[in-house]
Order: structure tokens, then C-alpha cells, then sequence
């Protein structure tokens, strides 16, 4: 298989040391010039990830997108779901037919509301059995480091996504696979949220005791909220297959909310300690999906009302001006 990613944050150069690692050539388109030239010379990311080094020699860098799809069999999608849209829209209808792709984002494309998948398969009539998804607790620092980690691979068809999880598969990098491509997605999408949710009561001085109940809540809320949207698109005996205590659910979810190195939390805590949401983008300089998560799950929850109090609550101090303090007193009394 000839792999392309997609992207250049720290996440996309994550994955791509872990491809390149095993030996393996990439595609890997980059938007800015400036940077592959970088990386050609001093064969780091400049941007990301410093300390990850790679063989140039298995770097096929490229400004040029419809290269990089034409060239590659399989495509790991790995920017911000909020620029998605942009590095897409002008490709040929045609570009992605007969191939393979890996979705890495793990948020909502927030002008549309959509899932990857569903935009792929408005704009591109991209079929879901050729969509994959790369999910867990897993952050780009700590594969950088080579520190052991779990991602898991989603998808419909098995035979597939069990061949590509195993390109990524390393002796710090333990594979697993489901089949559970939508409830991942919706899962991952939540747990920024409730990162963010995590770093606004750390903000706010509450301690590890009310976090310890604060995620368990959260927890449950994102097994209600992903029955709601994707169990009744499911067999019964699909639906029991679902383990929600699994690292790819449970796992990622502790993960962004305790980990410093989550930018959710890290936004979350300059809520909690007073900055407004303008003033943390512009401190963090970074995407926290979290924030635009928590509109676009506040408006999918209008079409399958799954009681979500918490999720509610941090779209309101987020985008209606709701008090951080206030918005915490009203989830104390919601949590169980």
C-alpha cells in the first residue's frame, strides 16, 4: 500500500514517523512551501514535534494536493476538522474514487455538522466501506517519544482495516481494531469536550475528587449520546459488540481530561481562570476542538435529545456567555 497523509500539525507528523519507522516510503502533502523545505533540511517538523527525526529519503513531500491523493492508495486525513473543508472543496469529484481513506480528526466539521464521512460522501459520493478511522488515547507527544501506546482503527470492512492497522503497528505502538466507525468518531468528538469541560474546573480550583465523579458522568453521558445517534443504525447483536469501557471510549476520554499535554484542557483552564474565549485562542495558538465541538453536538443532540447536562452546560459558558462558575454550580447539582 502507498500511504499519504494529509497535513502537518503534530498529530499528521506523529503518524507519519510511526509509517516511516516501519520502513515504509509516504506521499505527505504539506501546504506550506516553507516547511518541506525545512524538513528536507533539518529532517524535523519545525513546527511540531521537533524531536521526531525521519529519513528524508522516505519522504515524499508535496504542496501540491491532487499529487499526493493520485500517488497514494490510501490517505490519512489529519487536519483540523475546521479547515477540512478548505484544503478539499476544489478537488475533482472524481479524485478519491477507488481509494482508501483514514480519518486522524477527531472533531466535527463545524459549517456543515458533519462527520468526515458524511461530507466525503456529499462531495465526493465517497463510499463509507472505503472510510477508516485512527482513534485512542494517544497523544502525538508521547508517540514522538516512543512511549507505549493504543490507537485503534475503525471500519466496515474487517479484512481492510485490519491490513492497515498493522502498517502502524511498532513495538510502542499496540494496534486495535473495530468495527464501529461512526460511535468512535462521536466518542472522540466528546471527550474534547469534556477535556475542555476538565481544564474550566481546574481553572476554577475544584480538586481531583469532584473531577473523579465530573468524568464518570461524562463517561455515561457519551454512551447515551452515542446510542442515541448511532445504535439505532445498528443490529442488536452490533450493538452489544460495543464495548464503551474500551481504550478507543473510556481510554481517550481520561487521557484529554487528565493529560497535560491536552490542548482541550489547557483551554479549558484559561476559561476557568477568567480568560474570555477570544483571549485563550489566541494564548493557546493552537486548535482546541473542543470549542466548536460543543456547538455542533449542542445542535445534534436537537434531533435525538439524549439528556447531556454537562456537554450542555460547557456550550453555554462557551458560547452564551454563561459565568464558568455558575456553569460548574449547575453541574455539581447534575452529576450522580
Amino acid at each position: 500500500m502507498n500511504f499519504g497523509i494529509i497535513g502537518s500539525g503534530s498529530w499528521a507528523t506523529a503518524l507519519a514517523k510511526i509509517l516511516t519507522d516501519n520502513g515504509n516510503t509516504i506521499n505527505w502533502w504539506i501546504r506550506n512551501s516553507a516547511t518541506v523545505s525545512a524538513i528536507k533540511k533539518r529532517k524535523h517538523n519545525p513546527h511540531y514535534l521537533g524531536a521526531a527525526y525521519f529519513d528524508t529519503q522516505k519522504l515524499l513531500l508535496n504542496c501540491d494536493l491532487k499529487q499526493v491523493i493520485e500517488q497514494s492508495d490510501v490517505l490519512v486525513i489529519a487536519v483540523p476538522s475546521a479547515y477540512i473543508m478548505d484544503a478539499l472543496e476544489s478537488l475533482p469529484k472524481e479524485i478519491f474514487k477507488d481509494k482508501k481513506i483514514v480519518s486522524a480528526i477527531k472533531g466535527i466539521l463545524p459549517s456543515t455538522n458533519q462527520l468526515l464521512n458524511e461530507y466525503l460522501y456529499q462531495q465526493f459520493n465517497f463510499p463509507i466501506h472505503n472510510y477508516f478511522t485512527v482513534l485512542g488515547p494517544c497523544h502525538a507527544e508521547e508517540v514522538a517519544a516512543e512511549k507505549l501506546s493504543y490507537l485503534t482503527f475503525s471500519g466496515i470492512d474487517e479484512i481492510a482495516v485490519d491490513t492497515i492497522s498493522q502498517f502502524f503497528n511498532t513495538e510502542f505502538v499496540i494496534t486495535k481494531t473495530n468495527h464501529d466507525v461512526l460511535g468512535v468518531q462521536y466518542a472522540a468528538v466528546l471527550k474534547n469536550i469534556y477535556a475542555l469541560g476538565a481544564g474550566i474546573a481546574h481553572g476554577l480550583e475544584y480538586g481531583d475528587n469532584f473531577l473523579s465523579v465530573y468524568i464518570a458522568n461524562c463517561a455515561d453521558e457519551m454512551v447515551r449520546f452515542c446510542k442515541k445517534m448511532v445504535w439505532d443504525k445498528e443490529s442488536e447483536e452490533e450493538q452489544k459488540s460495543i464495548n464503551y469501557y474500551s481504550s478507543v471510549y473510556l481510554g481517550d476520554l481520561l487521557v484529554t481530561c487528565y493529560s497535560l499535554y491536552s490542548r482541550n484542557r489547557t483551554f479549558g483552564n484559561m476559561i476557568g481562570k477568567g480568560y474570555s474565549v477570544k483571549a485563550a485562542q489566541l494564548e493557546l495558538n493552537m486548535i482546541a476542538e473542543g470549542y466548536n465541538a460543543s456547538k455542533c453536538i449542542y445542535i445534534a443532540n436537537q434531533s435525538v435529545l439524549a439528556s447531556m447536562p454537562i456537554a450542555s452546560y460547557i456550550y453555554q459558558i462557551l458560547w452564551e456567555q454563561l459565568p464558568a462558575s455558575e456553569g460548574f454550580e449547575l453541574i455539581q447539582k447534575s452529576l450522580t
